[in-house]
């Protein structure tokens, strides 16, 4: 029987609507491009016979022009392929309709389905999403068009600018076509043919496809970040709820239907419609209580048409991130929790911002692209970058002069002075110019590179890429003149490697796959990033080893943490910032607090009012927490400062600035102003006064801000009460921070493959399963309840997210369990990193 592999399932999604693809400009939106770039998608789109492939957020006249060599006609059919909903894209599709006067025919694919469109709080959509989408397209498309044609002067601006004139967007600067003689030349040849064929109508098919994630390995797949799935959130704001983008407690209480958040919603579909593309029936199992909500969604939405088909059985195990909190925030032994958490992301698209009033819903949340920016150009020299890089830019430039050769716009001139880079020494912004970044399905001798390195810890990872590229060497016969150590990696042997295998584009294109993340493994082990990840995973293990000591040495080990970045953050302000290289920031600190608190929660239970520490050990922290935001307002970015942060600011720069002038004649010191509260004398008059009193309601109202956030670190600690599966304690992750401990995706999968009570987790019944209780049931012909380890194929699910570390330890899990016969996929809503989880608890994306 064939094996299930995530990655082949989408190419074969793919080369199920060949037919639309054929001779058709496809537009992807970001969440799209995100997911067609993991699964390698563009050559197989033009090997389908795609004219162009075009981003649909930033649309610009270049698309207009990309086949005009071409022999055949002009290209008369649009596809455009959405993870967001129909209505979000409306605006942007509606402006290539009108930048593409020729189209007579445009094709959407979008991956929520129409039940899930009619269900979504913001869409303005029905039952019959698809067919209301078709009418409403047209008839705003003709509406645009008359109006454009009636107005004089106007069609030409509408026309030639994208739409942009209809719809803003932040995409102003991008070439005006107008500006080129053989488009103008184009559109004034056909200007009568373009009016005959804009009044006619236009033909709109929307259909749905559901194939749109990000496959990590054939195995493991999360969804886009930029696509609405991720986006929606997974809980609204009440008292059990701790981010958006995370699911409530699990406290038992499910809530109505109505009250289901839009995120559990399109989980559930989109789970539902990936399960029928891969023909796998599911059983499903739920822990947690937005897990249960999913499940049950699913069963709902089975029907007798699933008995008869010949299906795979499969069992689905859904699981709530917020049983662990834990995992996600520390730095565990992963390479590619490395990779991500080190490497930076690319910018987030302006097709969410506040051009779009429903991305202003509380319904979405913003989640960091996943596509990591590798930066080639700073391992590889600039004498070796720089020729075939500088090649390509006289290249741009040779393209636009000859477009544009009649033309002396502003605009053309400041993209044709690329050319005083070539000669000049290339700044930051120019060396990013040569990027990389990972394809999940880029292999090396048949075998998938994240999915080889998926299973290893960072030492194994770094030394299985060292063996690829030297058995890449030895079979492209470049020599390495650099010694090489055996179980050892060093970044100057890496470095050596990567730079001879791209000496030429021939190898670089050959072999980019690990080239790219070898590149990824020498940034992760580079210094600093390698000592910060270290300096995070020995105070995390110092934390582990003090909750299981006594709650007072806990809560000191938390306190020197703040202390101890507090001081190094205000040398920072003063711009020492190398005294601080490789250590911990203010905002790290908050983090280690977080995971501080779970651990208390864990070893330290109390009702959860008045959180697991004294009142004298929890009145220190605060205080600490007070001083370090006092000395540091800006080196973290949190969301209970929102409003008080330039306050802040201010006052740190008023405070350096009045020492700095005080300090030659200091003369009045006060012994009893311990607390820096400043004077309430008027000695000074009433402007020294005035100070004061805004010294002081500045400090009570952090304070209130400080307090209000140690609630919140109160309801973490509380993890463990509250969520029912985690209360006998089968399920708690260990304390100890060594090599042996492991997280809650281990442990369930240890009890479940083992066929052991796992308290908390709910079957839902199959198709299969209702029939016989509601029907054959009478006769006696009862189905006995199945059994996870009775699947040959298991599908983990976290809703909330994963992270590289837990996809080793489910591996790890299936191994131990001696069922070799099992295959094992592993997902989630998103890849979770440290960073992530400090921006959901924390940042812009919490509830606090």
């Amino acid at each position: 029987m064939a094996t299930v592999d995530v990655i082949k399932s989408c190419i074969d999604s793919i080369r199920q609507i060949s037919e639309h693809i054929q001779d058709a400009i496809v537009y992807l939106d970001a969440g799209s491009t995100e997911s067609f770039q993991f699964i390698a998608a563009y050559p197989i789109l033009l090997e389908l016979g795609a004219r162009a492939i075009c981003s649909l957020e930033n649309m610009c006249p270049l698309d207009l022009v990309v086949d005009w060599n071409s022999n055949s006609d002009p290209g008369r059919k649009l596809v455009v392929i959405t993870s967001s909903l129909l209505s979000d894209a409306h605006r942007y599709i509606l402006r290539c309709l009108s930048a593409h006067q020729v189209v007579r025919h445009c094709i959407i694919f979008t991956s929520i389905s129409e039940t899930a469109h009619s269900a979504f709080p913001d869409s303005p959509l029905g039952p019959d999403a698809y067919h209301e989408y078709e009418s409403l397209l047209v008839q705003d498309y003709e509406e645009l068009v008359k109006k454009s044609w009636t107005k004089p002067g106007q069609a030409k601006h509408n026309f030639e600018d994208g739409g942009r004139s209809e719809f803003p967007s932040s995409g102003e600067d991008v070439l005006n076509l107008e500006a080129s003689s053989s488009g103008r030349d184009f559109y004034e040849h056909n200007q009568l043919d373009c009016i005959e064929d804009a009044v006619q109508k236009l033909v709109v098919s929307v259909h749905h496809f559901p194939m749109i994630l990000c496959p990590i390995s054939p195995r493991v797949f999360v969804l886009p970040s930029e696509g609405l799935v991720a986006e929606a959130y997974l809980s609204a704001e009440h008292e059990d709820s701790i981010s958006p983008g995370l699911p409530p407690l699990s406290t038992g209480l499910l809530s109505d239907a109505d009250d289901v958040p839009p995120g559990a919603t399109l989980t559930a579909h989109f789970l539902y419609h990936l399960a029928a593309k891969m023909d796998l029936k599911m059983e499903i199992f739920s822990l947690g209580d937005i897990s249960k909500t999913v499940g049950k969604i699913l069963t709902d939405m089975s029907s007798l048409y699933d008995v008869g088909r010949r299906k795979r059985s499969a069992g689905l195990l859904l699981i709530d991130r917020t049983l662990d909190l834990l995992t996600p925030c520390c730095h565990g032994d992963s390479l590619v929790d490395r990779m991500f958490s080190s490497l930076p992301r690319r910018n987030r698209t302006f097709s969410h911002g506040s051009g779009s009033q429903l991305k202003l819903s509380s319904s979405y949340l913003h989640r960091a692209p996943l596509d990591v920016q590798i930066p080639l150009a700073k391992i590889l020299d600039e004498e070796d970058w720089q020729i075939d890089n500088f090649r390509l830019l006289e290249t741009v430039e040779a393209f636009l002069c000859g477009w544009n050769s009649g033309n002396s716009d502003s605009q053309i001139e400041g993209l044709i002075n690329l050319s005083q880079k070539i000669h000049d020494k290339p700044s930051q912004s120019d060396v990013e110019i040569l990027t990389g970044s990972f394809v999940s399905s880029e292999n090396f001798r048949g075998m998938p590179l994240l999915e080889a390195i998926l299973d290893r810890k960072t030492k194994d990872g770094a030394l299985l890429v060292k063996k690829w590229l030297q058995e890449t060497l030895r079979r492209e016969n470049v020599t390495v003149n650099v010694k090489s150590r055996p179980g050892l990696v060093t970044k100057p042997e890496l470095q050596a490697m990567i730079k001879a295998l791209s000496r030429s584009q021939s190898s670089l294109l050959r072999n980019k796959g690990i080239i790219q993340l070898a590149s990824a493994t020498l940034f992760a082990l580079e210094e600093s990033n390698y000592a910060k990840w270290d300096a995070f995973s020995s105070a995390e293990k110092i934390l582990g080893v003090s909750s299981g000591e006594t709650s007072q040495s806990l809560a000191i080990q938390i306190g020197d943490l703040i202390n101890k970045t507090a001081f190094l953050g205000s040398h920072v302000n003063e711009g020492k910032r190398e005294i601080s290289k490789g250590l911990l920031s203010l905002q790290d600190a908050l983090l280690l607090m977080i995971i501080g608190y779970i651990l208390a929660g864990e070893n330290f239970p109390t009702s959860g009012s008045d959180g697991p520490f004294s009142w004298q050990e929890e009145h220190l922290l605060k205080e600490a927490v007070v001083d370090a935001l006092l000395e540091n307002p800006s080196v973290a970015n949190l969301k209970f400062l929102h409003g008080l942060r330039e306050d802040l600011e201010t006052n740190v720069s008023k405070s350096k600035s009045e020492e700095t002038a005080e300090e030659p004649s200091k003369l009045d010191i006060d012994d009893f102003d311990d607390d820096q509260w400043g004077k309430w004398g008027d000695e000074d008059g009433d402007n020294k006064n005035e100070k004061v009193y805004g010294d002081v309601q500045l400090k009570l109202e952090l304070r209130d801000r400080v307090d209000n956030f140690f609630k919140f670190l109160h309801k973490l600690s509380d993890l463990k009460r509250k969520n029912i599966p985690l209360r006998d304690g089968s399920l708690t992750t260990e304390a100890n921070f060594d090599e042996d401990r492991k997280g809650l995706l281990y442990k369930l999968l240890t009890r479940v493959l083992g066929k052991y009570d796992v308290p908390g987790l709910e079957y839902h019944s199959s198709t299969v399963g209702r029939l016989f209780k509601s029907g054959f049931g009478r006769f006696g012909l009862g189905q006995a309840k199945p059994s996870l380890a009775d699947q040959n194929v298991i599908l983990v699910f976290v809703i909330g997210g994963i992270n590289g570390l837990e996809v080793r330890e489910a591996h790890k899990a299936l191994g131990e369990s001696g069922r070799p016969d099992i295959e094992l996929l592993v997902g989630g809503t998103t890849l979770l990193t440290s960073n992530d989880m400090l921006d959901l608890l924390l940042g812009d994306s919490s509830y606090i």
